[in-house]
């Protein structure tokens, strides 16, 4: 059996007046993320990994921010078309891990609900999508609550 690993990573900065989704979920809080999409980090991060790992480029080039039809879509959408390409590759998810940081909210809570839409959305088990939270301990623009970033690792198994 072929297996590839990818990495992605994005970060949005944290404004007033938007909403903040992460995870295909919305968070309740006074703060939403920037971005041409509804700028959910963790979904844009995994499917950087997701693309990365089928040798498909990025996010950026399959979903341009610069294409009017991409304006304010919902990133579960993206994320299952993410899939579809990584399908039509011959490649089906292995496993997931992907890293939240954020200052505030406190996203622990949220984990669960974060996980089970991923997975359905993905077509994959639930148990096959870990996601962490952590802090930046105050440091840098993520401990000023400037922003938040993810990280997420994929490994996908060519059938």
């Amino acid at each position: 059996m072929k297996v590839r690993v990818g990495m992605g990573f994005d970060v949005h900065r944290l404004v007033e007046g938007r909403e903040l989704w992460l995870g295909g979920i919305r968070i309740e809080h006074r703060l939403g993320l920037l971005g041409h999409s509804d700028a959910d980090v963790l979904i844009h991060a995994l499917c950087d990994a997701l693309l990365g790992a089928a040798n498909l480029r990025d996010i950026g080039y399959h979903f341009p921010d610069t294409k009017g039809e991409y304006k304010n879509i919902d990133s579960k959408i993206l994320l299952r078309e993410t899939m579809s390409l990584v399908r039509a590759k011959g490649y089906e998810l292995g496993n997931a891990d992907i890293t939240v940081c954020a200052e505030r909210p406190k996203l622990n809570p949220h984990i669960p609900a974060m996980r089970q839409c991923l997975a359905e959305v993905m077509g994959v088990d639930a148990d096959d999508v870990s996601i962490k939270a952590t802090t930046t301990e105050k440091l840098g623009f993520t401990g000023r609550e400037e922003g938040i970033s993810a990280y997420a690792v994929v490994l996908l198994q060519k059938l």
